[in-house]
């Protein structure tokens, strides 16, 4: 897919657009950045291993808002039991659909422009995201209002479907006002032939907010995704992410956490599961602004057959971010011959009085283990899944709501016995 080809694209969805609306200038302004930009090459130091060649030889089309759900997917197959579910489809909110709390506000993109004045937040420097900002198929914001304790998790299920090749842009803003607490899921599954989904997500939790986020990156091998996320906590503010990488061709998250007042804590967490050529890359970068603030990195990738993988994890710590504790962790299990991994944690650290520690390690099964479990009765494939579960499972005791640990758990039990089917 050339530039000239993004033009073109470009050109036809301004034409649905209102040339007078705030929404159309913000679209000229992010493309234009994005041509000055162009794509990441692999001479980017945070681009170094992901090669995407192919998201400029393929030609996607914008999706169409008019595409119907309920004759292009079967949503029985999406199901999670104990969410209430936001879906978007091929890149469009369909209200019709979708559900959440009384305690959660949804604004669709005109609302939204209008209630911020015209401006949205953007990533400047990330080309996914001015690319995203260009394209956005829905602007959703969400508002979850102060002192409001969601028992119920929230799902954003987004579901690319159909023959074409096409590319979809979801943009989601969410906003968790004082003392209010959430646990909210970002789902990415369907059978589309060939899709390069772009989505940023962007939150902002207010002083004494907590939220639990978790990511599910189930796409179809034919997939092309790249997922951007902005997290700002303020005062107090918490933050626990997990994400479970295990569909797509080309998988990417570039993760920004921003902690930008005293008393901040995140914890991120990941699983990558990748087979055949897959490529699943972290990118991720947590921004120590103010005192007092905690941080924990821990991802996890296990890769089989020729497939690839990246942890690019970087911990920054600003001078005036004294009494930072902050731990970066990066272990990887390789179960051929063929898989790579390649992995860079990084620590940049302006202050004097912190606690910073990372580390990374990279290795096959261990062999003294095995030998010890078919020693016990075991046959070999029940003891390499019995080891490569254990790796992982470690991760998914950061789950606390039990429903969806449960799913997850039941995603990678899958994940592995198809494995050893081959």
């Amino acid at each position: 897919m050339t530039l000239a080809h993004y033009q073109t694209q470009f050109d036809q969805l301004l034409d649905r657009d209102d040339a007078h609306g705030p929404i159309h200038q913000i679209r000229k302004k992010a493309f234009s950045k994005f041509l000055e930009t162009g794509f990441p090459t692999q001479k980017w130091e945070d681009w170094r291993f992901t090669d995407l060649s192919h998201l400029e030889k393929q030609s996607y089309q914008i999706s169409d808002g008019l595409d119907d759900p309920l004759t292009t997917t079967d949503r029985s197959a999406y199901k999670m039991e104990g969410v209430e579910t936001i879906v978007i489809h091929n890149g469009h909110y369909q209200k019709a659909l979708s559900s959440h709390h009384d305690g959660i506000r949804v604004f669709t993109d005109p609302e939204y422009i209008n209630e911020r004045s015209g401006q949205i937040k953007t990533i400047e420097d990330d080309p996914f995201d001015l690319l995203n900002t260009a394209f956005m198929d829905s602007c959703l914001y969400l508002i979850i209002d102060r002192n409001i304790n969601l028992k119920i998790p929230v799902r954003i299920l987004v579901i690319s479907s159909g023959i074409d090749p096409i590319m979809v842009s979801p943009r989601v803003y969410v906003d968790m006002n004082e003392s209010s607490s959430a646990t909210l899921i970002e789902h990415y599954l369907g059978d589309a032939t060939s899709t390069f989904q772009n989505s940023s997500l962007f939150f902002s939790i207010a002083e004494n907010s907590h939220l639990d986020h978790i990511r599910i990156q189930s796409n179809p091998i034919s997939a092309h995704h790249v997922a951007n996320l902005d997290v700002s906590l303020y005062r107090n503010g918490q933050y626990n992410f997990f994400q479970l990488s295990q569909g797509s061709e080309l998988g990417r998250s570039n993760i920004r956490v921003n902690l930008k007042e005293e008393g901040s804590q995140c914890t991120l967490n990941g699983l990558s599961l990748s087979v055949g050529n897959q490529h699943l890359d972290n990118n991720i970068l947590v921004d120590h602004f103010a005192p007092n603030c905690t941080s924990s990195q821990n991802f996890k990738s296990i890769l089989e057959e020729n497939s690839s993988g990246v942890f690019n994890g970087k911990v920054t710590v600003r001078k005036d971010a004294q009494k930072t504790d902050a731990e970066q962790t990066n272990k990887n299990l390789l179960l051929s011959k063929k898989a790579v991994m390649n992995s860079n944690p990084q620590m940049e650290i302006y202050a004097d009085d912190v606690r910073c520690a990372h580390g990374s390690s990279t290795g096959e099964l261990d062999k003294d283990a095995l030998f010890y479990l078919r020693s016990r009765g075991l046959d070999a494939i029940t003891a390499r899944s019995l080891m490569i579960r254990g790796f992982a499972t470690e991760l998914l005791g950061s789950i606390k709501h039990e429903g969806i640990k449960n799913y997850l758990t039941k995603a990678l039990d899958t994940w592995i016995m198809e494995k050893n089917k081959k």
